[in-house]
């Protein structure tokens, strides 16, 4: 274990939680009003209508097979029926599918913000930061579910090293031997990762966790229109009367 191991993965990731978890706080308790996307659409719809869905919905699958891969260990997997085998092809098929979907649709997006004038007006030098390393950490993603998976050179189970050392660092006692053993492809994803989880609260991102989720869930509204037959309401009386 060298010292550049301990400071990679022993050190870093808990300076990245700090600037993720500080630069959120700090952002609600003093930026309320720049806590937005920044929405364009008065400005151009085409584009955005096909980019914004391929992005959200390949990197909310993408975010779904990282948790599976990094939070649920493979001896649960491995009880459940799912052989290693299997679940390296379903992780290359479905991870290439998603994370390809996410290219094309973040490529969408950035040629729109380039190309439209008042869209590219709105976008700060953390966005443009931001999007640089959203594309590399997607590019490296896609890479890297290719090598794991052998279709191009060795085989690597990144169960067995980037995993354990992930979860490791939320007991406060990281395995930086697992992570040091994993291949440079792994690593170099992991830091492009949390680099992007650092300045994650300092971009629009940051609107990630405050999504509407509750509009999934609320109650429909039902609209009646009034009827000729039906007498209109009455004089308006208090607040509601005319001022």
């Amino acid at each position: 274990m060298s010292a550049l191991d301990v400071l990679l993965w022993g050190v870093l990731p808990y300076v990245t939680l700090a600037l993720l978890v500080g630069g959120t706080v700090w952002r609600y308790r003093y930026d309320q009003f720049g806590w937005t996307t920044r929405s364009s659409e008065l400005y151009e719809s085409r584009l955005l209508r096909i980019g914004s869905p391929l992005f959200h919905f390949g990197i909310l699958v993408v975010v779904i097979g990282h948790v599976i891969g990094l939070l649920i260990p493979q001896s649960w997997t491995s009880a459940a029926g799912l052989s290693e085998t299997a679940y390296h092809v379903q992780a290359l098929v479905l991870g290439g599918v998603a994370g390809f979907a996410t290219l094309v649709g973040v490529a969408i997006l950035i040629y729109r913000r380039r190309t439209t004038g008042p869209v590219f007006m709105a976008t700060t030098r953390n966005d443009k930061t931001m999007y640089v390393v959203l594309v590399a950490a997607i590019v490296v993603g896609l890479i890297t579910t290719v090598l794991g998976a052998g279709v191009v050179g060795e085989e690597h189970n990144y169960r067995e090293t980037v995993s354990p050392w992930f979860r490791s660092v939320f007991t406060l006692q990281p395995d930086i031997d697992a992570m040091a053993a994993a291949p440079l492809s792994f690593q170099l994803h992991t830091l492009i990762g949390m680099l992007l989880f650092a300045i994650w609260p300092f971009t629009r991102l940051v609107h990630a966790f405050t999504a509407p989720v509750g509009y999934l869930f609320r109650p429909y509204i039902v609209y009646r229109s009034r009827s000729a037959g039906v007498p209109s309401r009455g004089p308006r009386r208090g607040w509601e009367g005319p001022g």
